[in-house]
């Protein structure tokens, strides 16, 4: 390196942070930063006058008090900086420069010794030259510097600065005292002290040196890999902030092109209007005008002849002038056209539900703990917490924070939920799905995904499990010929079993014991309990009568039946209007409660079978059709809506479907009789699981009916049995 270079870059390194200057007497603060002692002065003056006690320093804005002598000479000097500053007054002119260390006249110094360790006048150093021990030593001119020979200046040995021992390097350091002594010191100041070479001792402490600056190293480490996180959180941050506020100028902005596009579309109408009523008027006025025209012009004809009042004339025209005045007077007025009344009406005013919401809440880092941990089931409450975490993943609580859960079902509507604020950062989701099948999950905090979301949650239905059957061939007390209905009493829980052959309806409890029979003068064809417990009973051999009976058996009455023709099933609805299915027009018909008045009579369009059973459910008539091999779907108005099933013996197909009914699952299950199985659907149709054919050997299903205990009895025609699933 080039000397003045190396001077330059000194004179930078010996500089006062303060005062900009070369440092004179510089003292060193606790933190380790050098200023010139009258600088460090004047600015403990300036702080005492703000009436502070402390300043700080100002490279790294550490505070220090301010000693109570209002001065800063106490502290330790640097070592380097007297150095360099010793080094740099060679050069400089304008610094005091060194002085002669060999002669008593203190002339300033020319060359330097480096075997001496001497700073020479130009007297002293001809001497030095002429002396035949010194005249080998290596010198160095003070005027013809190279870099190296600064470097050395700068590493060269350190004097003792006792009186007397000036000439003496500092050799040895002193453990007792912790200050480093020349030979004359230990005899003279430091007997029987223990003494370290110092290059020793030097080496000892600059190993503690290493290890605390290492860890100082790795806390710079720490601290810069901080900064960098703390710097790209801030950059986040500011592009989280800058993305949240295109959010919202992009909802704003929609909303506005909404606006402006609904305002257009009032703007037509208005036009609209406004161009239908001015035709009306327009219209109208051109009839008054022509009416109008036609009076005035028979008026001037008429004016003119009485002003010449010839006689003559007005003979001659009397008769015709009379005709068309009468003509005109009689002619019918048009009506004024009175437009109808325009009004603007706002219903309900943008209501922007928007905020802006500063937490410490990270979505990235939210979880939800429980979700897949539990088997959810149909119609059965289940939960899952959502946890609220910071970016460092410790659970965290924000008032603020907005938490969402969308649930859609399987036919995509969404599902009812409750969402409960512990006020610890857990969020307990509770909902209830109401059918089986696949669910999307979507979790928000704050309007951002949880990680994963949405997710899937299948929903598994309720299966039916076989408990037991009752029930045989004969015509004994529980014993059966044909069956040919059941049903269930909500009221009493009893079991209606319509038997074809013996001409007799049994009753049972839920367990399958025998209560009570009730005798028929023929053969019934199907049975269905009212809300209030009494047994509807269709009897069509003897007078195709509907009839109503207690439980106990007792005749009520017969119900109307010129609205019916050949009726084959009947049912009750919720609210007691009774369905039957008539096999003689082939129509669906919904009486009164009272069966007085035919409410509701409909088929399906181009269908010419039999409806077999008929219920009614949630606004809807479920009718199956045996020869169609399928359930048709009809509105609360008998407006056919769509098919369930086909023909064939794959899920979901039927042959010759006959009994149903619905669980309390919302399930509609059908009597696939051919098939020797019931079948499960949802309420739009969907196929969800069978009960097989091995509950049904040798045998079929035909009818069914459910308790109010939610279990499934099953009539199993050919073998003469009750089948019980719970």
């Amino acid at each position: 390196m080039d000397v003045q270079q190396l001077f330059k870059n000194l004179k930078k390194e010996a500089e006062c942070p303060l005062c900009i200057e070369t440092v004179t007497n510089p003292k060193t603060l606790p933190c380790l930063h050098s200023f010139c002692l009258v600088c460090l002065d004047r600015h403990a003056n300036f702080a005492r006058r703000q009436l502070k006690a402390t300043i700080k320093c100002p490279v790294c804005q550490t505070s220090f008090q301010i000693p109570e002598t209002d001065t800063f000479e106490n502290l330790p000097s640097s070592f380097h900086l007297n150095r360099l500053v010793d080094v740099l007054a060679l050069e400089d002119g304008s610094v005091q420069s060194q002085r002669c260390n060999s002669c008593d006249e203190n002339n300033t110094a020319t060359c330097y010794c480096f075997v001496c360790q001497d700073f020479l006048c130009a007297s002293c150093f001809e001497a030095h030259q002429r002396l035949k021990a010194s005249r080998g030593h290596r010198n160095v001119l003070m005027d013809k510097l190279q870099a190296q020979d600064v470097q050395d200046l700068i590493h060269r040995p350190v004097m003792c600065s006792q009186q007397y021992h000036e000439h003496q390097p500092l050799e040895f350091y002193c453990e007792d005292c912790k200050v480093l002594i020349c030979h004359k010191c230990t005899v003279v100041s430091h007997n029987r002290h223990t003494m370290t070479d110092t290059q020793k001792a030097a080496q000892e402490q600059k190993m503690q040196m290493f290890d605390a600056v290492a860890k100082v190293k790795a806390e710079i480490a720490r601290y810069e890999s901080e900064i960098k996180k703390q710097t790209d959180l801030r950059n986040k941050h500011r592009i989280d902030v800058l993305n949240e506020e295109k959010k919202m100028t992009d909802t704003v902005e929609k909303l506005i092109r909404d606006l402006r596009e609904h305002e257009r579309k009032m703007k037509d109408k208005f036009r609209e209007i406004y161009e239908a009523e001015q035709k009306h008027h327009a219209t109208r006025l051109e009839n008054f005008e022509l009416v109008a025209t036609k009076l005035k012009s028979c008026f001037e004809r008429c004016q003119s002849i009485l002003d010449r009042s010839f006689s003559v004339e007005i003979l001659q025209t009397n008769h015709a002038i009379l005709g068309r005045c009468n003509e005109l007077l009689n002619v019918r007025k048009p009506d004024l056209y009175m437009s109808p009344q325009v009004h603007y009406l706002v219903e309900k005013k943008l209501d922007l539900m928007d905020r802006v919401v500063v937490t410490k809440t990270d979505p990235s880092k939210c979880l939800a703990e429980g979700q897949d941990s539990k088997e959810v089931k149909e119609r059965k409450e289940t939960y899952f917490v959502i946890v609220t975490k910071d970016s460092e993943g410790f659970q965290c609580y924000q008032q603020d924070d907005k938490i969402k859960v969308n649930i859609l079902t399987p036919e995509g509507d969404q599902l009812k939920t409750d969402i409960k604020d512990t006020k610890d950062g857990k969020y307990r989701v509770t909902y209830t799905p109401q059918d089986a099948g696949q669910h999307s999950v979507e979790m928000l905090v704050n309007g951002q995904p949880l990680t994963g979301s949405p997710c899937i949650v299948q929903v598994h239905e309720h299966q039916y499990q076989f408990a037991f059957q009752f029930g045989s061939k004969g015509k004994k007390r529980g014993e059966f010929g044909v069956i040919y209905d059941i049903d269930v009493s909500q009221k009493t829980g009893s079991i209606a079993i319509a038997e074809h052959r013996n001409q007799r309806i049994q009753l049972f409890s839920l367990e399958g014991k025998f209560r009570s029979e009730i005798r028929l003068d023929g053969a019934p064809w199907s049975v269905a309990f009212t809300d209030s417990g009494d047994l509807l009973t269709l009897v069509r051999e003897s007078d195709n009568k509907l009839r109503l009976v207690s439980e106990e058996g007792h005749f009520i009455k017969h119900i109307n039946d010129k609205h019916l023709d050949e009726p084959s099933r009947v049912s009750t609805a919720s609210d007691d209007r009774i369905i039957i299915t008539d096999d003689g027009d082939k129509k669906i018909k919904v009486l009164s409660p009272d069966g007085n008045d035919l409410l509701q009579s409909f088929n399906a369009p181009d269908c010419d079978e039999f409806p077999f059973c008929a219920i009614y459910h949630q606004d809807k008539f479920f009718v199956s059709y045996e020869s169609a091999n399928c359930v048709k779907v009809f509105d609360k108005t008998g407006v056919y809506l769509h098919d369930i099933g086909c023909k064939g013996s794959n899920d979901g197909q039927f042959d010759g479907p006959d009994g149903l009914v619905i669980d309390k699952y919302n399930r509609l299950i059908v009597c696939d009789s051919g098939n020797r199985r019931l079948q499960l659907f949802t309420l739009g149709g969907k196929f969800l699981s069978k009960l097989k054919k091995q509950y049904f050997k040798n045998g079929f299903p035909l009818y069914v009916a459910i308790n109010s205990a939610g279990s499934l009895i099953a009539a199993d025609q050919l073998n003469g049995r009750i089948l019980v699933f719970h």
